[in-house]
C-alpha cells in the first residue's frame, strides 16, 4: 500500500484520488485555478472533504466555473443557488463567489491570464517543502499573506491567508507531501 500523507482517508477513494491525482501538482489552467478559489473560498469554516463532495454539483450549478457566466448571475440565480442542497447554501459565500468572477475577469484583462497573475507571489514556481511531519506544516506563510492582502485590495472576498495558504496547496504553489509520502518525489519532479 502506499504511504500517503497522513491527512488522507486510506478507505476514501476520493480522498485517495484528490491526493493521488491534484492535491500539490502544479496547476496552471486559468478555469481550475479560479474553481479552486471558488472551492476554497466555499470550504471556509467547514471540511475540504465535505465540499470536495459536492464538487460535481458546484461545476454543474456554477457553469464548469465559467467566470464569464458566474458574473452575470442575478438575484433569481441566487435564489436558485440558495435552494440547491447540492452546494453550501450560504448567501455570502455565494455572492461572493459572483463578485469574484467579476474581478477575476478584471484581474485576467490587467495581467493577461489568471496563471500569470496568481503564481508571482511564489515567483513562477512551486515551493519545494521538506516536511517531515504534518505538525510541521503551517497554516499561513508570508507568501499567502502577501497574497491575500493583493487579493483582498483588488476586490476578491474569502481569500484571507489561511483560505490562501490552503489554495496554494491545492493548486501546488506549495508542495507540503511529507516527505514519507509517495507524491512528494513525483510532485518535485514536475515543473510549473
Amino acid at each position: 500500500m502506499k504511504k500517503r500523507c497522513p491527512w488522507v482517508d486510506p478507505e476514501d477513494p476520493l480522498s485517495c484520488e484528490y491526493h493521488d491525482r491534484e492535491w500539490g501538482a502544479p496547476l496552471h489552467d486559468d478555469r481550475k485555478l479560479f474553481e479552486f478559489l471558488v472551492l476554497e473560498g466555499a470550504q471556509a469554516g467547514l471540511n475540504w472533504m465535505m465540499i470536495l463532495r459536492k464538487r460535481e454539483n458546484y461545476r454543474q450549478v456554477f457553469d464548469d466555473f465559467d467566470p464569464t457566466k458566474m458574473a452575470r448571475y442575478d438575484t433569481k440565480k441566487i435564489e436558485r443557488l440558495l435552494s440547491n442542497s447540492g452546494i453550501v447554501r450560504n448567501r455570502l459565500k455565494i455572492e461572493c463567489a459572483i463578485a469574484n468572477a467579476k474581478t477575476y475577469i478584471e484581474v485576467c484583462k490587467e495581467c493577461g491570464s489568471f496563471d500569470a497573475y496568481i503564481w508571482r507571489f511564489v515567483g513562477g514556481k512551486p515551493i519545494q517543502n521538506r516536511w517531515k511531519h504534518p505538525r510541521d506544516i503551517p497554516t499561513i506563510t508570508p507568501e499567502a499573506r502577501v497574497m491575500s492582502a493583493d487579493l483582498s485590495r483588488r476586490g476578491f472576498k474569502f481569500v484571507g491567508p489561511t483560505i490562501c495558504y490552503a489554495y496554494m496547496q491545492a493548486t501546488g504553489m506549495v508542495n507540503d507531501h511529507v516527505l514519507d509520502c509517495y507524491r512528494h518525489k513525483e510532485v518535485t519532479a514536475l515543473r510549473a
